[in-house]
């Protein structure tokens, strides 16, 4: 059953949504998806929302199918056709958090950004733990969304840069099938996780910050001066399967100040 904050400003989302209709695109988004034809699913209970949504999406050149019930957005999830879902997490049947888990269990590499009201730390963490792209907090302004959408499409398309192992002190990492050992124990990571240990690993003379993972990694653009942890969840997420104590990690560690740095071996 939808939760309190669902219908506190859909009226409003609405009218953001339908005023992009008439002034020029702002964002790059636009050409990318015309080149490509890129197809999105909206999951999306409240109907002004979702068709705002649509009407956005389709506007920006995007083919966009939609679905109003959990049930509903899981089986078309699962059909495999989509280059990103948009994924709200309170919905009728079924919620985005046990969606976002089906789909995973899956489809590692299908790239997800969970529309939220809510904006505790905990459920957003919830959402990225289950291996959500990232997401974005209602209400929010059509750039943000689309720059947002955009960040995650390019990485998706860029691929890996390297397909090569990489070796830490107590973990194997194969980049190209997304898994890894450590101690004997099997690791399975996301794409995006894959991406920001592969972006460490070729920068693992040096710290790399918390921006330079979100322009490089995400794609988002310089001096966005977005509020996110996303970075921070991700590293939390990766520490867990890299490291025998994630408390104390020998293989990625935070050097204050700077960021965090990956420490290789040969």
């Amino acid at each position: 059953m939808a939760g309190p904050c669902k219908s506190q400003k859909p009226q409003d989302l609405q009218k953001v949504y339908t005023a992009t209709r008439n002034r020029p695109a702002q964002t790059a988004s636009l050409d990318f998806a015309m080149n490509k034809n890129l197809n999105i699913l909206v999951i999306e209970d409240e109907a002004a929302i979702r068709e705002g949504l649509i009407d956005v999406l389709v506007y920006h050149g995007y083919t966009v199918e939609s679905a109003a019930t959990g049930p509903d957005g899981l089986a078309l999830a699962q059909s495999g056709k989509f280059d990103l879902i948009l994924l709200d997490i309170m919905l009728p049947g079924m919620d985005g958090y046990e969606i976002c888990d089906r789909i995973r269990r899956d489809d590692r590499q299908q790239p997800i950004i969970m529309l939220t009201a809510k904006t505790s730390d905990e459920e957003i963490i919830q959402g990225l733990k289950l291996g959500a792209d990232d997401y974005i907090s209602k209400p929010f302004s059509v750039q943000q969304l689309m720059l947002r959408i955009d960040a995650v499409l390019r990485r998706s398309y860029a691929g890996l840069q390297q397909a090569r192992t990489i070796k830490l002190r107590h973990a194997t990492i194969d980049i190209e099938n997304l898994d890894g050992n450590r101690s004997g124990e099997q690791l399975q990571f996301t794409r995006r996780e894959m991406d920001v240990i592969v972006y460490l690993a070729i920068n693992s003379d040096r710290p790399v910050s918390r921006d330079e993972l979100l322009i490089k990694v995400w794609g988002y653009a310089r001096n966005l001066d977005l509020e996110t942890r996303t970075v921070d969840i991700h590293i939390a997420k990766i520490r867990r399967k890299l490291e025998p104590d994630p408390k104390q990690p020998e293989s990625l560690i935070t050097v204050r100040g700077a960021g965090y740095r990956l420490l290789c071996v040969d």
